[in-house]
């Protein structure tokens, strides 16, 4: 996909929110603080992506790298998924928002992986936009379990592989976006985002604004992506 062509706009905007823990340190806070301000952040950031025309919104949440972090940390993510999911989800089925959770759900705590399936279901009606958390998730893993999906093929084509990602069925990224300063994709989309323009900001994810999205956006009208093509 190139985009919407009537906007200029990306379809599909993928997003690393790189930072949170950062964030707070920089304060003299605990990193559980920077995670909740990351996810204020978020909530508003993807309701301003779906007002701009954005149809697909891809956010990494939490990596299976990050799996390894301390467990008060973890525990912190978690509770902020248990007490937060559900009233949130409730929000997206109003605005009739799809949600769509990628990533390795078995190595979530089972409650948790309740309430994914629950905002699923919930908000399986919504035809305004889709808004894809991945939780778990790891680009690498994603791919192995892809092959596994589709080794029994006599040949496989990319067309396979791309149906048996768990982002089948959703255009790939037009648009990545990653806060924090790090310039990398950091098992992220690797194969779904192998045209994707990249766009890095020196922001700490809880401080990147409305405003900075608006002038990512702008500056993707203003690439030209030729796709390996000569024009």
């Amino acid at each position: 996909m190139r985009g919407d062509a009537e906007t200029g706009l990306p379809r599909h905007v993928a997003v690393i929110m790189d930072g949170n823990g950062r964030w707070a340190q920089r304060r003299l806070l605990p990193r559980s603080a920077g995670h909740r301000a990351g996810m204020n952040r978020m909530l508003s950031l993807v309701d301003h992506m779906f007002q701009r025309g954005v149809q697909y919104v891809t956010l990494y949440a939490l990596s299976t790298e990050n799996l390894s972090r301390p467990k008060e940390e973890l525990d912190g993510l978690y509770s902020l998924i248990r007490r937060y999911f559900a009233e949130n989800t409730r929000k997206l089925k109003e605005k009739s928002v799809r949600l769509k959770v990628i990533g390795e759900r078995a190595l979530l705590p089972d409650d948790v992986r309740v309430l994914i399936e629950e905002g699923e279901r919930e908000t399986a009606e919504g035809e305004r936009g889709v808004l894809l958390l991945a939780i778990a998730y790891g680009s690498r893993q994603e791919l192995i379990r892809a092959v596994n999906r589709v080794k029994h093929n006599v040949v496989i084509t990319e067309e396979d592989v791309s149906a048996a990602l768990d982002t089948a069925g959703v255009p790939e990224p037009d648009l990545l976006i990653r806060t924090g300063k790090e310039l990398r994709l950091s098992n992220f989309l690797l194969w779904q985002a192998a045209y994707a323009e990249l766009y890095f900001s020196g922001k700490m994810f809880p401080d990147f604004t409305n405003r900075d999205l608006d002038k990512a956006l702008e500056e993707f009208k203003n690439r030209h992506r030729r796709y390996g093509l000569v024009e």
